[in-house]
């Protein structure tokens, strides 16, 4: 599989990325077994990079992926993770389920903390987790209402550890795209997460973070580009979700009718989906979440199609693509 190296930080990252959420239980659990056994397939299909983060599952994401990890060798292989939420212990709510979308006991409480020590001490607590002696990317996570002390505390000491090459290269990640934004032209980020701004149904980021980070030489890896389950159908279901709520009626005819003119050329919505995130210069990588052997194969076989881009072209010609985010040929 074709990698880009992240600005000059050495780090390479294959075109499809595994996003590592479901192996923290998302919305349903999954056996040790499963999850290896999902990872496993994705390195088959040649996936090289992987994320996860404590949010996830309260740690078992980051578990169960350095399990597996663990077992291949290091240097052909890239991961990242994030911090903004330290796990503390909560043994009076173990009995209870956590209270985000994991199907996981809540054991531990996650914690905002942005601040210079708690992303030292969330850099740490992931390296024990995931048992692995470096972690080649770390994210910001969601800093959507800390920017203070994310820019001003938090990546300086993630700049001031990849500067000590403890860690490769350092970001943020996060579900909108005007923050991204002020992080590429403020500060000294190697490369965005950016989940769900820029895919077949919504172009926020072409707005304001690709042309920032296409200036400045900053990476993006494009997350969620089914938009959490809408585009991952070839004729999107009627309890298809989209930002992980169910879709809008206005929404779901949207993506049914994109569907209809890929099938006029040949190609399904998730086939085109993964392709048009890619049709931009800045996005190097690509990060779908993966809960199954079946689902690893089925992205490695969508991400590898030939999609024409004449498709873009007749997806604007009937409304479905505005003309701004036709890409240019």
């Amino acid at each position: 599989m074709e990698t880009t190296t992240v600005r000059d930080t050495g780090i390479r990252l294959t075109t499809l990325g595994l996003g590592a959420a479901p192996a923290g239980n998302l919305y349903q659990a999954m056996t040790d077994e499963d999850a290896h056994a999902t990872f496993e397939a994705a390195w088959a299909t040649g996936i090289r990079y992987f994320d996860t983060a404590p949010h996830y599952g309260l740690g078992l994401s980051e578990r169960r992926l350095g399990a597996f990890l663990r077992t291949r060798p290091r240097d052909e292989l890239v991961v990242s993770t994030k911090v903004g939420r330290l796990l503390v212990p909560s043994p009076e709510t173990a009995h209870r389920k956590d209270p985000d979308i994991f199907e996981v006991p809540a054991a531990t409480r996650r914690v905002w903390d942005f601040s210079r020590d708690g992303v030292l001490r969330s850099l740490e607590a992931s390296l024990e987790r995931t048992g692995l002696d470096r972690v080649d990317v770390v994210y910001l996570h969601d800093p959507d209402e800390h920017w203070e002390q994310a820019a001003h505390e938090a990546l300086p000491a993630l700049v001031e550890l990849r500067d000590q090459g403890v860690v490769g290269a350092v970001g943020a990640g996060m579900n909108q795209s005007a923050m991204l934004t002020r992080f590429v032209r403020e500060t000294d980020v190697d490369v965005v997460m950016c989940a769900g701004r820029f895919t077949l149904l919504e172009q926020a980021a072409l707005a304001d973070l690709l042309p920032a980070a296409a200036e400045r030489g900053v990476a993006v890896v494009a997350a969620a580009a089914y938009n959490s389950g809408i585009l991952a159908y070839d004729a999107p279901p009627s309890d298809a979700t989209y930002d992980y709520a169910p879709a809008a009626a206005g929404l779901l005819d949207r993506a049914r009718r994109i569907a209809a003119v890929c099938a006029e050329h040949g190609v399904t919505l998730p086939q085109a989906a993964l392709a048009y995130v890619r049709t931009h210069p800045a996005v190097v990588s690509t990060v779908v979440g993966l809960a199954t052997p079946e689902q690893a194969r089925q992205a490695g076989e969508r991400a590898a199609a030939r999609v024409p881009a004449e498709l873009w072209r007749a997806l604007a010609d009937v409304g479905l693509l505005p003309e701004a985010a036709v890409p240019a040929r």
